[in-house]
């Protein structure tokens, strides 16, 4: 089987090509080549070590052409500018998420085989309408009504694969991603990035702000049940998927203070002190417009399941990423730091 997984230099996408790497397999077929295709390079050295993969760097529009001669049997398109930077520039968030996507999908067309195909959207494809109030509690039902460019351009997306798929031009299944906790590295230009840094830069010993109040919620999810969840959307059948609609990941309802809480039983009172309230009304305006609580029974019955704990998520990031972490209390908790088996 030859994949391309599109974002591939990206957090996620490192982290799924290492889980499909590391199972050798895919719907029973052996892994044979799997193509990162991104602006940048991939950093991960064990992963560029691997014969199989190969890397294709550059603008994903001007790359479509050749990948297109490639003739993937799968394709997992996370490739996507963020909320926040969508929000600022109009024409980036058409260009990187709107247009690529058609692109790829085109390209998928002209290649003339059919691949199954997943698309990495968001829950941020809800939101409060005037006419259509957002519920309590999103099911799989919930009509989408995004408030955001980048809601909108994901909802989009959803369709023109969805359309594809009744055409049979590609093998389509749109999966709507809850915010990612904790993501290492450096703060990002999504409107959720201050979910991952109020956790990450005080287990480093660094300052963070936090734009929302402490009761704020969020629908969360551990990387690896992000990945989880992708894998599973793409080796589900047609009918156990149900349909071309979108698939709701589980996710876990938390509020700020409750994360804060998790991460000063983890890391220690200590840690509390690092993080300070710093209003920002854009941002509070996007995040208190995306759900917090998700009733995901077509998830579940693909036996996916929302993180036990936000304890248990900060516990996760601290063994995957000790080399990020100078908080001594934190990596003891961890178990010395220990690298976490996950996918």
């Amino acid at each position: 089987m030859n994949l391309l997984i599109t974002g591939g230099a990206g957090f996620i996408g490192s982290r799924l090509a290492n889980a499909l790497l590391e199972r050798g397999r895919l719907l029973g077929q052996a892994i044979r080549s799997v193509v990162l295709a991104d602006q940048v390079a991939p950093r991960d050295a064990a992963l560029l070590a691997d014969a199989r993969v190969q890397v294709q760097v550059g603008d994903l529009a001007q790359q479509l052409d050749a990948l297109a001669l490639k003739r993937f049997d799968g394709i997992f398109h996370l490739a996507s500018a963020v909320s926040g930077e969508c929000e600022a520039d109009f024409d980036l968030g058409l260009r990187s998420n709107l247009h690529a996507t058609q692109g790829l999908l085109e390209a998928c067309r002209a290649a003339g085989k059919v691949p199954r195909f997943v698309f990495s959207s968001s829950l941020a494809v809800f939101g409060p309408d005037p006419a259509l109030p957002l519920p309590a509690v999103i099911r799989d039902d919930t009509l989408p009504t995004p408030q955001s460019s980048y809601g909108v351009q994901k909802f989009v997306c959803e369709q023109l694969i969805a359309d594809y798929t009744r055409k049979g031009y590609i093998d389509g299944r749109a999966v709507r991603l809850m915010t990612i906790s904790v993501r290492p590295g450096q703060p990002n230009g999504a409107a959720s990035s201050f979910l991952s840094g109020i956790i990450r830069e005080p287990l480093a010993g660094l300052p963070s702000l936090c734009p929302v109040g402490p009761e704020t919620p969020a629908a969360l999810g551990s990387p690896a049940r992000a990945v989880e969840g992708l894998i599973a959307a793409f080796e589900a059948s047609r009918e156990a998927f149900g349909g071309r609609t979108a698939l709701n990941l589980p996710a876990l309802t938390v509020t700020v203070q409750e994360m804060l809480d998790a991460l000063a039983e983890v890391g220690g009172a200590e840690t509390l002190s690092l993080v300070k309230f710093s209003p920002d009304a854009a941002i509070a305006r996007l995040v208190h417009g995306w759900p917090a609580r998700i009733d995901s029974a077509r998830g579940q019955r693909l036996g996916l399941r929302a993180d036990a704990s936000f304890r248990a998520i900060v516990l996760d990031y601290v063994r995957d990423h000790p080399q990020a972490v100078t908080n001594a209390k934190a990596l003891a908790s961890a178990g010395g730091g220990a690298v976490a088996q996950h996918p």
